[in-house]
């Protein structure tokens, strides 16, 4: 059965057919009518003004899918033995989550040789982590990976479940999403709980990063996101904390469709743009490929890396591995050097959370200006070899 509309009721206002994402609703006599496009998400039940539409079978999916699911998991990625570091962050916001919603905060590993992970798990906050140590899962592999993952999922039923979006994340946790039948919110910024409804509140950027948008899934568990490194705040590490260890079994036929001969360092891995304490970014102000070697003797200058625009990468004067923003990677260095940069909003988007931003630029009304800390307006080529000199001055004199 689909949406129901009660003719007695309905009074034509067209209120539903404002309301609904899809144009599954018309006007036809004075009386909403629903076509074939309707996906049953109850936006015209909630916005019809005399309640004249109900949507049952949405309400019931709802009914059943959320009562049994509980507690908040973080998908703990790791490779060759080493996670990275927004394992910590998600765990320190899911710790936040599950405290709220009253639930125990669980880690999901998987892997080969997993000695000493589960430990630093516990450490970091997870009350109880889901650990399964095969030969088959030493490498990455979006199939079998998957198949474990969703197969926990089914078996124990959690309300969220969180992961970071890197390369590995995104290319896994949308297949989990697909085979648990529910939906992903992708690069989120914040998370936050509505307590009254026990629904994950996921913002990230939308339209181009122009506005933030706040999604949630009301009736599909779990509650999927994956977050940028270098968005959330690490939790407290406690040396010592303990919790409880499910050791996962994989099944004899537990097989990969296809198998991953071998793994290749590429240079995004050498590029570490999230992990840097110093980034020097370079933008089109610069004019030119060459204009890249002042940022680069900023960066060594100042023991940091060299991040770019995605202005400067499309113009195809450095690599898109170094560029930082909502197309590139987000960071948070103790201090961010903005060489020529704009501050076009999806430039911004990865980067506010920095401790200490100086930008040089020459159009005083950049947007850059509104989110540094220190602003210098000038010529970024008299500018910047002038505090290169006072550096090095400075360095002499200590």
């Amino acid at each position: 059965m689909g949406v129901i509309i009660d003719k007695e009721l309905c009074t034509g206002c067209g209120q539903c057919v404002d309301a609904c994402p899809f144009e599954a609703l018309e006007l036809i006599d004075d009386q909403a009518r629903v076509n074939d496009a309707c996906t049953l998400c109850g936006a015209c039940a909630d916005e019809c003004p005399e309640e004249a539409i109900t949507v049952p079978e949405v309400e019931r999916a709802a009914d059943e899918r959320t009562a049994s699911a509980k507690g908040v998991w973080v998908y703990a990625e790791q490779r060759g033995g080493e996670m990275p570091e927004v394992v910590a962050e998600l765990l320190g916001q899911g710790r936040r989550l599950a405290d709220e919603l009253g639930v125990e905060l669980g880690a999901v590993l998987l892997g080969a040789g997993l000695d000493g992970l589960c430990g630093e798990l516990f450490a970091l906050g997870a009350d109880v982590v889901y650990a399964a140590d095969d030969a088959r899962l030493e490498l990455f592999n979006d199939d079998l990976y998957c198949e474990v993952l969703a197969r926990l999922i089914a078996e124990h039923q959690p309300e969220i479940l969180l992961a970071g979006a890197t390369s590995l994340g995104r290319s896994l946790i949308p297949r989990v999403a697909t085979a648990a039948s529910t939906g992903l919110t992708a690069d989120c910024t914040g998370l936050a709980i509505d307590p009254d409804k026990r629904l994950l509140l996921q913002t990230r950027p939308a339209f181009g990063g122009n506005i933030m948008a706040t999604i949630v899934c009301p009736s599909a568990r779990p509650q999927m996101a994956t977050v940028r490194p270098r968005v959330m705040k690490r939790g407290e590490r406690v040396e010592g904390r303990e919790g409880r260890l499910v050791p996962l079994e994989l099944k004899p036929e537990d097989q990969a469709a296809t198998e991953v001969m071998e793994v290749v360092r590429a240079i995004d891995d050498q590029v570490n743009l999230v992990g840097a304490e110093v980034v020097v970014t370079g933008g089109r102000g610069l004019g030119k490929a060459e204009g890249f070697d002042l940022v680069r003797e900023m960066a060594a200058a100042l023991g940091g890396v060299v991040g770019a625009t995605r202005g400067a990468v499309d113009a195809e004067w450095i690599g898109h591995a170094h560029q930082v923003g909502q197309t590139g990677r987000t960071v948070a260095p103790k201090l961010y050097v903005a060489l020529g940069v704009s501050g076009a909003v999806q430039h911004l988007v990865g980067m506010q959370g920095s401790d200490t931003i100086v930008a040089i630029n020459n159009d005083p009304n950049a947007p850059i200006f509104d989110v540094a800390h220190y602003g210098i307006v000038g010529d970024l080529f008299e500018v910047a070899p002038a505090m290169l000199a006072r550096l090095k001055q400075l360095r002499g004199q200590a």
